[in-house]
């Protein structure tokens, strides 16, 4: 009786682990920090969830972005994404041209959406919000 009783015991604890392994190479934050070390793009959202902030590493910097929902024509939608980077020493080496394929690939995923990029990041920018405040 004990014998089975292990066996079964036995048969749990490795499924328990497979199930632990799997969900390991599952998670999501994991291939976040994977390609923020390995210097790629990878983009980590939920866009079912307005409430939830997305993610995204480009160049070995991670980036944050809120989600505002607003009213378009016809529907709610993301209408506007603020883009933060919370260590802006990651920032170093990214150009203009980088900021500017982040933005198109944020747009991708949200097109009716306005990109707001957030200090130190808005004064490499060049927008028309910046032109607007230096003229003032």
């Amino acid at each position: 009786m004990i014998v089975y009783l292990f066996r079964i015991l036995i048969v749990l604890a490795i499924g328990l682990l497979i199930y632990t392994i799997v969900q390991y190479f599952l998670n999501p934050q994991r291939k976040l920090h994977k390609a923020k070390e390995s210097n790629e793009f990878y983009f980590l959202d939920e866009p079912n969830n307005s409430k939830k902030n997305l993610q995204f590493v480009f160049k070995g910097c991670l980036f944050e972005g809120e989600k505002y929902v607003g009213t378009t024509e016809q529907s709610f939608e993301v209408v506007d994404i603020h883009v933060v980077v919370h260590d802006p020493m990651e920032l170093k080496g990214l150009t203009r041209d980088d900021l500017y394929f982040l933005e198109k690939e944020l747009l991708i995923h949200y097109p009716f959406s306005k990109v707001k990029w957030k200090h130190p990041i808005n004064k490499l920018m060049i927008s028309d919000d910046s032109e607007s405040d230096s003229t003032t």
